[in-house]
């Protein structure tokens, strides 16, 4: 007997009772539970820099950024002097400091939980297939493309591929404009963020009656992966797959991996189509 079983046969004698219980399991999570990171905050490159914004002071021209710290600094834009090309800005610490910075030096930043209305513009394109379908490209934060995407098409998508940061610790996932080091005590909890709420503005774009979502994965991740996905897709099906990626073998300290691992999540009434392959 599940939970849901008992608050009914509660209800039953005592309708009170189990509107408490009912509250009280609300309030508790269960299945895969993690601290949430965020708010996770995004740089607006192309925002006009004015008074009240957040912004991130970018290093000189020419200059990496690599992960000096003081280049992740939050201040708030206090004053803006366009005669002298000058900002003043209040730092967002405890210490409040308050700096002047040169105004071109400076980038608007967002939280997630800010609404950002986003937009496409075209940049270029190459016609070769006259009148047939066409591929659009867009280059950008992957949370917000997926938010404009939802203008047109939320509902609309048969199926959505997906290949993310696998989180392995090495220099290749940014989270919070920080790269997420294999010592982070909360990187798993960053990832889980980060991609609940990526999986779903997905789930909101797919057809919700056979849209399928594919997801690629390695060992890193593919246990939480797999939760997550079955609290956000309980109605779906879920099966798992390996993909040799390499028959010679990845090198991994102590043994060799082929394969890494394909996540299917095919919505209720999706299915598979036969397919004969000539070889």
């Amino acid at each position: 007997m599940n939970v849901n079983d008992i608050v009914n046969r509660v209800s039953k004698y005592d309708s009170n009772l189990a509107k408490e219980i009912s509250r009280y399991l609300n309030s508790r999570k269960y299945g895969l539970v993690y601290e949430e990171s965020k708010p996770e905050f995004v740089r607006l490159p192309n925002k006009t820099v004015v008074k009240g914004d957040l912004v991130n002071i970018l290093p000189p021209r020419g200059t990496l950024e690599n992960d000096d710290a003081k280049y992740k600094d939050k201040w708030k834009v206090t004053s803006v002097d366009k005669n002298s090309n000058e900002a003043k800005l209040i730092s967002l610490e405890k210490d409040h400091k308050e700096v002047t910075a040169n105004y071109d030096d400076l980038v608007s930043i967002a939280r997630f939980d800010q609404p950002i209305y986003t937009g496409l513009k075209e940049v270029d394109r190459i016609e070769r297939g006259g009148d047939k379908p066409f591929n659009t490209v867009i280059n950008g934060e992957n949370f917000h493309a997926l938010e404009t995407l939802m203008y047109a098409y939320q509902g609309k998508i048969d199926c959505i591929y997906i290949d993310p940061p696998y989180n392995t610790g090495a220099k290749d996932w940014k989270y919070n404009n920080n790269y997420v080091s294999g010592d982070d005590s909360y990187r798993h909890s960053k990832w889980l963020t980060f991609m609940e709420d990526r999986l779903k503005l997905a789930k909101k774009l797919l057809n919700p009656d056979s849209g399928v979502l594919i997801v690629t994965i390695d060992e890193h991740e593919v246990h939480r992966l797999r939760m997550l996905v079955e609290q956000l897709f309980p109605n779906a099906f879920i099966q798992m797959v390996t993909d040799v990626i390499n028959p010679k073998g990845v090198t991994q300290n102590y043994l060799s991996r082929v394969e890494e691992y394909v996540l299917y999540i095919f919505m209720p009434n999706a299915k598979m189509s036969k397919w004969n392959r000539k070889l």
